[in-house]
């Protein structure tokens, strides 16, 4: 292997200019694929991040209620036209062990009872349309980290007390330290201080939300010792349904996924995952066709050595290995160069580009970039390895 190694490079260096040529091209190629899969990368990340930063990864609620039909007389058949049952508040039954046979599923990261439901919101004349969420604030926390997006006061959620967001803490003209009396159904009231105010960024949220304590929130809504919701956090994000799906096989509850609530942003992210790999096969590709067509000259021009080293006695596939080492050389050495020059554009990126989001490159994807730019190398070396292979010793020393 040393003889034909030498050989390659020989080759490599008495046609220094499309040597250069063609690494330039491999470098850019490969530079390309490392920052646009780093971006996307980045990219989904970060949507993912914003939208989990909202919500729990599975959520746990009883099962929809259905009208119950009386059973007709045998030989018979009831047509019956009807809506679909409305659905009431309702508690999950025998939260508690449920709660802690969900914690013991592998994968789980944590376990929050919520119980919530709608209400009104009311200071002097303004009134509010509000969803209310009883907690406990230190499971709570372990699913949305809420204490980060607080911009005044503290998360805290003692009875008697209730954390809004930002927009309707607007709309209410309040602050922390002011009182707010909320109205649920069948005349229930409670009257709270604000200890905190919250920024979510998503409008919708930052105009409805208010936190109360778990008890306070039960008596509210008149379902006191129950809870409407379990959620949960798991350690792979993308194992969120197969995780749903084991819930709901063990409890029976209706259990859904941020994945099947976000379909369009599932099939968002799906979409930049094949922009990202059709992208990265097309330059692939324009780098293996530079590599063939160059390696295809090189044999053209080197006839003459070729059939001078079969004539003393070089084999077949000693002058087979010689292109293929070259292929992979250009591979290797243009994929390292590529790299560096990635790593580079996502710098640049994160230092000088829009301030959205910042892009990480990993580790991970040198390596793989390397030994796929090396092996794309050897494979678009195989064409002109086995022409050179074939040559005539004796034609190819007469050609001129």
């Amino acid at each position: 292997m040393w003889i034909e190694t030498t050989i390659a490079l020989k080759f490599l260096r008495q046609g220094f200019t499309q040597t250069l040529l063609i690494l330039i091209g491999i470098a850019v190629g490969v530079s390309v694929i490392v920052f646009i899969v780093t971006l996307v990368v980045g990219l989904q990340a970060n949507i993912v991040s914003r939208t989990l930063g909202t919500q729990a990864h599975v959520r746990v609620q009883p099962q929809e209620e259905v009208n119950l039909l009386a059973r007709p007389p045998n030989g018979t058949y009831n047509l019956v036209l009807e809506d679909k049952r409305a659905q009431r508040l309702r508690s999950i039954n025998n939260w508690q062990q449920i709660m802690a046979d969900l914690d013991t599923i592998n994968g789980v990261k944590a376990v929050s009872p919520v119980v919530s439901g709608p209400a009104f919101a009311r200071r002097g004349e303004a009134i509010k349309s509000v969803s209310i969420l009883g907690v406990d604030a230190d499971r709570y926390e372990r699913i949305i980290p809420i204490s980060k997006d607080i911009i005044s006061g503290a998360f805290r959620v003692n009875a008697g007390e209730a954390v809004i967001g930002k927009q309707l803490a607007d709309d209410l003209g309040v602050r922390v330290g002011s009182k707010l009396r909320l109205d649920a159904s069948e005349g229930r009231n409670a009257i709270v201080t604000l200890t905190g105010i919250f920024e979510l960024g998503v409008r919708e949220l930052d105009s409805r939300y208010v936190y109360l304590d778990l008890k306070q929130a039960q008596a509210l809504l008149g379902l006191f010792g129950g809870v409407t919701v379990l959620e949960m956090t798991v350690n792979d994000i993308f194992d969120a349904t197969l995780i749903s799906d084991k819930v709901h096989l063990r409890t029976s509850l209706k259990s859904e996924s941020w994945m099947q609530t976000n379909s369009q942003l599932m099939n968002a992210l799906a979409s930049q995952s094949l922009s990202s790999n059709l992208i990265s096969f097309f330059v692939a590709l324009s780098v293996a066709f530079g590599i063939a067509s160059v390696l295809a000259i090189s044999v053209t021009q080197r006839t003459r050595e070729i059939g001078i080293l079969r004539a003393m006695g070089a084999r077949r596939e000693q002058m087979l290995i010689v292109f293929l080492i070259q292929g992979a050389i250009l591979g290797l050495c243009g994929s390292f160069a590529g790299s560096a020059a990635g790593w580079s554009m996502v710098w640049a990126f994160n230092a000088f580009g829009p301030r959205l989001f910042d892009i990480s490159p990993s580790l991970s994807i040198v390596p793989v970039t390397v030994a796929l730019a090396t092996i794309t190398g050897v494979l678009s070396a195989i064409a002109p390895a086995w022409r050179a292979s074939r040559l005539d010793p004796v034609a190819a020393i007469r050609y001129v």
